[in-house]
Parts: C-alpha cells; structure tokens; sequence
C-alpha cells in the first residue's frame, strides 16, 4: 500500500540562515488553518525540536540516518507522517553538509523520502548573488528535488524585486521574502538556540508565524507539499506489552535531550517511562528498576541542582545498590562529585562519579563517532559497537573508573577512549538513539528486570 504522505523539507544554504525561524513560523501558520502538522529536524540537534514542538503543538521527531539508519529513519518517518495533514522536516546545516561523506545530510535524507526542498537563503548582503547561489544548489545535485528558495532578511521591496527578477530568468521559483527584523531572532548560547523553556518563546513564534502568513506563499508550499511521490507503507507495528517495571527519566529544564522515538523502543520492551525533575523533585519515583540522565543544561542550573540535596543523595545511593544507570553528557556531568561552571564556580553533584566537569569556552568535540564497548555492562556485551554523536563544551577532570567505550570519529578516523561504567551504571558523553541501538536498548531494559522493582511486585 502506499501513500503521498504531504511533505516538504526547508533546507539552507548554511547554519544560521534562518531555517529554523522559518520553520516554526511555517508551522504555526499551517496549525492556524486548521492542519493536522508534522515536524522533523534531521541530524542530531535536540533544541530545535523544542521550537517546531511549540509552533506546532505535536511532538517533533529526529530524522537521522547514522543513529538509526536508513531502513529505520523511513520506518519512523512514515509511522509518524502518517497521523498528519502534512510533514514539515527542516535541514541540517546547509543543505549537502553532513557526517563523513554526506551522510545523515538534508540532501542524502530528502532522497531516502523523495521530499522536495526549499532552500533558504540569507539575502543579507546580496543581491542578484542570491540567484546564483541557488542555482550552484540545484545544478550540484540533480537527483535532489529543489523545486524554490525562499529569501531571508530581505532589506526592502526593491532588494526582493532585484532577486526576484534574477531568479525567474533562471526558473527558479521564490515562494516568498522575510523582511530583516530583530524580533525574529531566537535566542541562542553556547550549544546553539536556548530551549523553549528559558524564553518568552511562544510571543517569538507569533510574530514569526505572522510574518510568514504576509510574506510566504504558504497555499502554494501545502499544494506542493500534496503533490509529494507516493511512499510505501510498512506494516503496521506490533501493540506495546503489559508494562513489567519503571524507569524513571529525567527531564526538566537541565535535563531536555531526548528522542521521543528513542524511549518508545524501552515501552516497546515492557519499560513504563516516569518522569522526574532533578531540579524539584526531592526523591526518585518509587518502584523504578532503572535510571536515565540524558543531556542537557546542569551547567546553567547548577547552583540550584546543587541545593537539591535529598535527591542527589538517593541517586548516589541508588547507584551503591546497583539500580542500572544510564547517563548522557549533561547527565554524565551531573553524576560527577562536581560540576565548574563558565565562571570558574565549583557545585556539588551527585558524586556518583569520582571527578568533576569544566566548562569551557571552547567547543570540546562535535561529531558522530562509533563506540566499542569494553567489557560487559547494563547496556550490552564486550565488543559491541554502537553509533552515537557527541558535542560539548565541557570536558572531565580527573575522573576514576573503568573506561567503556573504545571510539573513533567517523570524520577523522581518531580513536580515543570514553565513558565510566562501574557497579551497575554507564556514563559519558555520548548520545545514542535506541532505535539505532535496539541491543542496547534490550540490555537496558533486561538489566533493570534484573535488578527488580517490578510494577504490582517487590
């Protein structure tokens, strides 16, 4: 059976062209019409999520083919799509950037689900320009379905008319121009675009959806979304099992970076997901057989993760019982004895780890990598490999403990050893997605059967 699954991808030309800003303003604007609206980020990129989510008012969901490969990105894809009106996935980067050889790229992704694409364009600064470069952008890659630009931070009519004008000499469609303005600009920081939970997001997103609705040609971006290929619909998934234990997870505003796809693959093995805020709760949830940090801001909350003593004393506890234990970046600093903010002030974490986590004014490391594990552990088997994807700014001081991952970079080759496993707990730096990972997944979720707690039992 298949399906044309209404889509369309807006690309860019480059990071920080705008793509964001007009995606969550297309977004909104397609909801205010009364649609039913998807959304995607390709890559790895967690806060973007979080502006498409707000637009839209449906969770969005991350399209990335070295996490969880290409046969598992069109199966999320199509399962997703498939309860909405439309599908709006924005780009990562420039449109042909990506890992090593193009991969997880909006260009290699927009093929894997025949999508067409938009491409924006920072018309800051040029003029006719502006049509040359989005000819180099279709003429690169045939095989990729540009079908139109639309122009960013246009400075007046007669700037829009010049491009415009050189543009359709070319036959090259625009389906609209965002004039230059301040208000539209999100906020950002160290690890890109502040979280929707920090800011006056949501008047942002008006202003930004009301200038999408005068300047963009949102009717002819739905009709040309409509015409999308047909896909294939795979068959239909199997029903989630009878919960058999809890897992508590962690999320508030330190702690934000998860897939939704990814914890689904835990409910899919019989995990119940409770959630908890590292930030207000002052225990963990009761009954849980398992524990999950994922990543995020400590660094931005530390003082107040530190006042929250009685919590971090039932984790470090937790982890001396041997409850399993998974922690990502923001969660493997949390875990530390102390967490050095930007200014060079120390707090106390949880202390499970013996060392401490410094910011840095530096980007540390950005990239995918694959990861060996070293000896058996809650997350799988000794010579395993998982795929994962780090990008920090922080780096560990003096930590003890046995090192887990054996990783290399898949840009450079580089290998380099990662990660502290001990007793019943993993952490490092490392991001991983379960749909990818559907081993580490099973390990995770037998562990904490394992360890106990089941729902109605001990």
């Amino acid at each position: 059976m298949k399906n044309n699954f209404p889509r369309l991808i807006i690309a860019a030309t480059q990071s920080g062209s705008g793509k964001t800003t007009i995606t969550a303003g297309l977004l909104a604007a397609l909801k205010n019409r009364g649609l039913s609206v998807q959304s995607y980020k390709i890559g790895p990129d967690y806060i973007d999520t979080g502006w498409h989510e707000l637009a839209s008012g449906k969770i969005s969901h991350n399209l990335d083919s070295w996490l969880v490969g290409e046969d598992k990105l069109k199966e999320i894809f199509i399962e997703t799509a498939s309860r909405a009106d439309i599908s709006i996935i924005e780009g990562v980067m420039g449109l042909y950037d990506g890992g090593k050889g193009g991969i997880s790229s909006t260009a290699e992704i927009s093929k894997l689900i025949n999508a067409p694409v938009i491409l924006v364009i920072d018309a800051k600064s040029m003029g006719t320009s502006a049509a040359a470069v989005a000819l180099g952008f279709r003429e690169f890659d045939k095989s990729v379905k540009l079908v139109g630009v639309i122009l960013n931070r246009i400075g007046s009519d007669s700037h829009k008319k010049m491009i415009i004008d050189a543009l359709n000499k070319l036959g090259i469609k625009c389906f609209g121009a965002i004039k230059r303005n301040n208000e539209f600009i999100l906020p950002e920081r160290h690890l890109g675009l502040v979280p929707t939970t920090e800011n006056k997001s949501a008047d942002i997103i008006k202003r930004i959806c009301a200038a999408v609705e005068e300047q963009i040609d949102v009717d002819a971006l739905i009709e040309l979304a409509k015409n999308s290929s047909p896909l294939e619909i795979p068959n239909p998934c199997s029903q989630f099992p009878v919960p058999s234990i809890k897992i508590a997870v962690a999320r508030d505003e330190a702690f934000s970076f998860y897939y939704k796809e990814s914890l689904k693959v835990l409910e899919k093995l019989g995990a119940e997901i409770i959630y908890f805020s590292p930030l207000n709760d002052k225990t963990l949830p009761e009954n849980i057989s398992g524990l999950i940090i994922g990543g995020g801001f400590p660094e931005m909350f530390a003082a107040k993760l530190q006042e929250n003593k009685n919590l971090r004393a039932d984790i470090f506890n937790a982890a001396e019982n041997g409850l399993p234990i998974f922690a990502e970046c923001g969660g493997f600093m949390y875990l530390m004895k102390t967490l050095i903010d930007f200014d060079g002030k120390s707090f106390e974490m949880c202390g499970v780890i013996d060392g401490s986590a410094t910011m840095t004014n530096k980007l540390q490391t950005v990239g995918y990598v694959e990861a060996e594990i070293l000896k058996d552990c809650v997350i799988g088997k000794a010579g395993d490999k998982i795929r994962a994807h780090e990008f920090h700014f922080s780096k560990e001081l003096e930590t003890s403990g046995d090192r887990i991952f054996k990783c290399k970079r898949m840009r450079t080759g580089n290998e380099y050893f990662a990660g502290i496993a001990k007793k019943n707990f993993v952490a490092s730096y490392l991001h991983i997605h379960f749909a990818g990972c559907p081993n580490a997944a099973k390990n995770f979720v037998d562990a904490c059967k394992d360890f106990g707690g089941v729902l109605n039992g001990k």
